[in-house]
């Protein structure tokens, strides 16, 4: 049994423009000791999928519509808010993107590390706060007694974002969200950040889940590889297969906007021209058809499911079905709707 199962997933949103089909069947396991990324561009979804893991949906505008959220066997959908709030924090934690949002402004660092690790492990302060100075040795910070008593301004970016991982990992939970945790960050602090990562799940075992719209990071730090678009799921594979072997169309344009740095050739990026689809209606078939220049007429009235690549690899394209035609049959010019 895998230590997550996500089924069916569906999540939606009230608008007072309409309804925002966020999620539309969403469904991937994580083994324990995994990492498992999730990748595409802004609103495909990804980080709704991660919030409705942590019971993160707001009820007063959101809600999951479908599916089932699995962990350790247990459905999470069922619980209640008290039952969740066992979970998170001490089983399932997450890193959110904007440290500086997600942090206690008027609190000490050391403070807001041993609130979670008093109400999880039921400890006394003092060794609450001994365990909260641990953890930001173990994420890389030095001066650990003066940083203790310090607030969130007088930490630079990199510094904040490896006190929210010491906050997810204080209690030692089975499973970490890591949502966008390199963002905003330059580049050797992206690359700081990941090691840290790496050397956590190494070393406690911790399975992760990885959002990010660098594929970069997805090469660096993931086993397997989710690819989302327009609230679907469009492809799934592990890492070595996306690289050396990508079958979706999307994914085809996501790695072709990647500069080539071993290229002496000076060539420009192919960005992938269109819009995302409007998840207020949702296109009828395939999310990406409009996009594609290898779309057919019947991706533009049906939804494709997950045809088998190989035994590790799945993709949401009619193109896999025996039936379509070889891509070498279309042209760039030809019209394919």
């Amino acid at each position: 049994m895998s230590l997550l199962e996500v089924s069916n997933l569906r999540v939606n949103f009230k608008t007072f423009g309409g309804t925002v089909k966020a999620v539309r069947g969403v469904s991937f396991n994580v083994d324990n000791g995994e990492t498992v990324a999730i990748v595409g561009e802004s609103g495909s979804g990804k980080s709704v999928t991660v919030q409705s893991i942590m019971g993160l949906i707001p009820s007063s505008a959101g809600n999951i519509e479908g599916g089932s959220i699995k962990f350790k066997g247990k459905e999470l959908t069922q619980l209640t808010k008290k039952q969740m709030r066992e979970i998170k924090g001490k089983q399932i934690s997450m890193i959110f993107q904007d440290s500086m949002n997600s942090l206690n402004p008027t609190m000490q660092i050391g403070k807001q590390i041993s609130e979670g690790i008093m109400y999880h492990q039921n400890v006394s302060k003092r060794e609450a706060k001994a365990k909260a100075i641990k953890m930001i040795r173990e994420v890389g910070i030095s001066n650990v007694e003066k940083r203790y008593e310090q607030y969130p301004h007088e930490f630079s970016g990199g510094m904040r974002q490896r006190v929210m991982i010491a906050i997810a990992l204080a209690c030692n939970p089975d499973l970490l969200i890591a949502d966008e945790p390199t963002t905003a960050l330059d580049v050797t602090i992206q690359a700081q950040v990941l090691a840290l990562l790496k050397e956590i799940k190494e070393k406690k075992d911790t399975s992760i889940i990885l959002i990010t719209h660098d594929l970069g990071v997805v090469a660096e730090s993931a086993e397997q590889v989710i690819v989302m678009y327009g609230g679907m799921m469009v492809e799934k594979c592990s890492v070595q297969e996306l690289f050396s072997n990508p079958n979706h169309p999307y994914t085809w344009g996501l790695l072709e906007s990647i500069p080539n740095v071993y290229s002496n050739q000076k060539e420009r990026l192919k960005p992938i021209e269109g819009s995302p689809p409007d998840l207020f209606s949702p296109p009828k078939g395939c999310p990406f058809a409009p996009r594609c220049k290898y779309a057919m007429n019947i991706c533009m009235e049906e939804v494709p499911e997950l045809y088998n690549v190989n035994d590790d690899h799945s993709s949401r394209c009619f193109l896999n079905d025996e039936m379509a035609p070889r891509i070498e049959e279309f042209s760039d010019t030809e019209e394919l709707v």
